[in-house]
């Protein structure tokens, strides 16, 4: 008769396989996604670039053929926001299954950095705390987390003549270290607010901002990962607050 612990160590080792196995069927599906769809999405996006140039060309084009480039330009539109949402999938996949390689990491750094390597982010004044608290964390993972809140945050400010993102230190407990990320953009009505982290879930119209709605998504697994909780705080032309609350360094 197996003892006790001879059958748990079987359970432990099946249920290993069958991660492993479920693992590899969602990277399996995920390939297919990318490879099977792009190719119909990328005729979608020609055809329909070819379709509009061949009705403009028309002498005079009568008004069924002005309504036929709106349908035209809005097929390539769509074509081009499922090609972004696939992008966005294969994303939150490869962090997913990056292997974490944790290190001490200097915040204040981390975020001047992502801040630097933002195309819109010129515009942005910029407040940077000079003391933010350090961080064990996969460099990586966490300059995706940083650039992706700080785009959100320099993005829903752009509208502002002056537009402003702050990243401070907050209060947390024992154990753990807080910051924020605030900005003083468009904001969102925090009823609204329950998904904000789910993939492909928005705020705002389409066409209002780009993006597909992953960034959040992304960021979110990228901190539970860490054992770290991310929420968000606003109100509407108020701008928004990010908070991460994270695990603190180990003592040496």
């Amino acid at each position: 008769m197996p003892t006790e612990l001879e059958r748990l160590t079987t359970e432990r080792d099946a249920l290993r396989a069958r991660v492993q196995e479920l693992t590899g069927a969602q990277e399996e599906f995920l390939r297919a996604v990318s490879h099977d769809l792009r190719a119909p999405l990328r005729h979608v996006t020609s055809y329909a670039a070819l379709l509009r140039e061949v009705l403009q060309e028309l002498p005079e084009p009568p008004a069924q053929v002005q309504e036929a480039l709106g349908f035209a330009a809005t097929m390539e539109q769509s074509a081009r926001r499922m090609a972004a949402m696939i992008d966005g999938l294969q994303t939150l996949s490869r962090a997913a299954r990056a292997p974490l390689r944790l290190a001490a990491v200097d915040l204040a750094q981390a975020v001047r950095e992502a801040a630097a390597g933002l195309p819109r982010g010129a515009a942005v004044a910029w407040d940077i705390a000079p003391q933010l608290p350090a961080l064990q964390a996969d460099a990586v993972l966490l300059q995706q987390l940083l650039g992706q809140l700080l785009d959100n945050a320099a993005k829903f400010s752009g509208r502002q003549s002056a537009p402003r993102v702050a990243v401070l230190p907050a209060a947390a407990e024992s154990g753990r270290v807080a910051f924020t990320i605030s900005d003083n953009g468009v904001g969102f009505d925090p009823a609204h607010a329950q998904g904000l982290f789910g993939v492909f879930q928005r705020l705002h119209r389409d066409g209002e901002f780009d993006g597909v709605g992953a960034g959040l998504a992304l960021c979110k697994l990228i901190a539970e990962r860490h054992g770290a909780r991310i929420g968000a705080a606003a109100q509407p032309g108020a701008g928004c607050t990010i908070t991460l609350d994270w695990p603190a360094l180990p003592a040496a």
